[in-house]
């Protein structure tokens, strides 16, 4: 795995896509870690890139709660694998013209709330467990042409995690919980279940 930097990744992703149809890349990290933030400053600053999040295949709230894993959404076992996987397949052979989005606010699924514009050659998909070591996300590895890992200490993404819940209007003590009880689980099993990514943008500030 080789330390990068955002703009060597994007220079790196210019040339992959020279005289190619499609480029997928996956853009894995931590909740907290920058993913979206990354993938949206790459998709602006590359013609015909488009930033493509996970999301969307979260499973709904009424089918968590019936599997009792509503406490444990953004879980891998909270989202539809398998419906992404298929989606990841259909974009590498050019099949696919839109894609789910998740509404924050909403806490809901948008069902083809985002659309493929018709000159993505660079799609840059984001999300927690593109790389994880376990079926049905395994069978995701030889679809990627480029992949990326996140990598944030932990103190950090407490930080970030916290303020996230905060800004979503709880308390400090919630935020806490929240963070600690799932997002930091997350993060800890997208450390020690994924597979190495090719290349990995550290935070240092």
């Amino acid at each position: 795995m080789t330390e990068i930097s955002e703009a060597d990744l994007a220079t790196l992703l210019s040339r992959a896509a020279v005289g190619r149809s499609r480029v997928l890349v996956a853009v894995v990290g931590a909740p907290g870690s920058g993913k979206s933030t990354l993938a949206e400053r790459l998709a602006a600053s590359l013609p015909g890139a488009q930033a493509i999040p996970m999301d969307g295949f979260h499973l709904d709230n009424h089918t968590l709660a019936a599997r009792g894993l509503l406490e444990r959404k953004g879980a891998p076992e909270t989202f539809d694998a398998e419906g992404f996987a298929a989606f990841v397949r259909a974009l590498a052979t050019g099949a696919q013209a839109s894609y789910p989005t998740f509404d924050r606010s909403a806490d809901a699924v948008v069902p083809d709330g985002g659309r493929i514009a018709p000159d993505t050659h660079i799609y840059v998909v984001e999300g927690n467990y593109l790389l994880l070591d376990e079926d049905p996300w395994r069978g995701l590895d030889r679809l990627w042409d480029m992949t990326v890992a996140l990598d944030v200490a932990e103190a950090e993404l407490e930080r970030r995690l916290v303020r996230r819940w905060m800004d979503h209007g709880h308390a400090e003590e919630d935020a806490l919980r929240r963070a600690h009880s799932n997002d930091l689980v997350n993060a800890r099993a997208i450390r020690d279940r994924s597979r190495p990514a090719s290349y990995t943008i550290r935070f240092t500030g």
